[in-house]
């Protein structure tokens, strides 16, 4: 049985979209490979400027970006991302971690910040852990209904 063009795409919907960005081909493909495994449709990307064009064309739902590159470095494509897509997940993972990076990465809107190596585990890890926190940001944005007790907590009844 073949499938249709709209149906192939109605499948890669269901599917987390990952992309992940860096210079460097060897961790591309690692990670790419990494979470091919666990059913994510994954693109990559090997500079800032290819990652907006990418997402241009079918937005991501988490994107691994390193934040040494040429051209447009990883600060600057984060800031890019949460100003267009601001419901994408961004991952920041570098070679050359710095307590101002992560700062700067935590306060563009990054749902984490991961110093290199990062092994196979890890990628699935935090790009698991960043479809959840989307899920759950997603679903807490669609509901008009939800109200806030005096602690903080949202309910969808009121209190």
């Amino acid at each position: 049985m073949t499938m249709t063009t709209g149906e192939v795409k109605a499948m890669e919907r269901e599917r987390a979209r990952v992309l992940v960005v860096d210079d460097e081909e060897v961790v591309r493909q690692s990670y790419e490979r990494s979470l091919s495994g666990v059913s994510c449709a994954v693109s990559t990307a090997p500079s800032g400027q290819d990652a907006i064009r990418v997402m241009e064309e079918a937005p991501c739902d988490v994107v691994l970006v390193d934040i040494r590159m040429p051209g447009m470095n990883g600060i600057e494509l984060l800031r890019e991302i949460k100003d267009r897509w601001p419901e994408c997940e961004v991952v920041v993972i570098t070679g050359y971690p710095t307590i101002e990076s992560a700062k700067e990465a935590v306060r563009l809107g990054a749902f984490n910040y991961l110093a290199k190596p990062v092994g196979p585990r890890e990628v699935i890890e935090v790009a698991s852990r960043a479809m959840i926190h989307k899920g759950w940001s997603l679903k807490e944005d669609r509901s008009d209904a939800m109200h806030t007790d005096r602690d903080g907590y949202r309910y969808p009844w009121e209190n």
